[in-house]
Parts: structure tokens; sequence; C-alpha cells
């Protein structure tokens, strides 16, 4: 992906990627409770290592949406978030509380991206109404 296409998809990558998160964090209790699959000890693994890929996958997605120009509001709640998604991530085998940051931090994610889509939709307008 060109970088700036990268960086005018960065707050849709960012939102798949909370979604999918979600997802998946919801999802995999239930899949190692009750399939048979997933008690493979390496499929286990690497299904539940999907957590890493995604604090990558909004890594990139915060970076390319903050790296264009926006409200310092909206970057420094995307970054605030991502870094509480990232702790929340990583810590959550530590307390059960981690995994509630996790959650909410990548909701808070989902909701500062589309803030953003829609910061970056007025100035559009704005800026084509002063033409």
């Amino acid at each position: 992906m060109k970088p700036d296409l990268l960086s005018r998809k960065a707050d849709l990558i960012g939102i798949t990627g909370s979604v999918l998160c979600l997802i998946h964090c919801l999802v995999t209790p239930v899949l190692l409770m009750t399939t048979a699959l997933l008690r493979n000890e390496h499929l286990r693994i690497g299904f539940v290592s999907l957590d890493y890929a995604f604090v990558g996958v909004n890594i990139v997605a915060v970076y390319f949406a903050t790296k264009a120009n926006g409200s310092s509001a909206i970057k420094i709640a995307l970054w605030g978030f991502l870094v509480l998604f990232a702790i929340g991530i990583l810590l959550e085998d530590v307390n059960e509380s981690f995994r509630l940051i996790g959650y909410l931090a990548s909701a808070g994610l989902v909701m500062t991206h589309l803030l953003n889509i829609r910061q970056h939709r007025l100035q559009h307008t704005h800026t084509k109404l002063s033409r």
C-alpha cells in the first residue's frame, strides 16, 4: 500500500483492527473451552497470539491517521487509547482488569477513529466551500 493511500485509509484500518480484536477477544475463551480443535497447543498459541497482530495493525493505523493534519485532541486520544490498548493486551494474563482496559481502549480507538473520519470530512467540505 502506498503511504498516501495508507494515510487516507488509516482510520478504516484502525476501526477494522479494533473491531476484529474485540470479536477475537470475546470469542477466544468460548472456543478454547468448547472446541477440540484449539486443544492442540500449536493452534491455540497461534490463535491467542493474534492479539499481538492486532496491536501491530493498530500501531500502523494510529501512526498514519495522526500523520495527516488533524485535531491535536484526536491525535492525543488515538495515541492514548493505543497505549492503553497495548498495555491491556500485553498484561491481560497478569490481572483480569487489564483485559477490561484492553476492551475499553479498543472501543475508544474505534470511536476516536470515527471522530477523525468525521473531522476530515468536515475539513474537506469546508475547504470545497471556501474555494
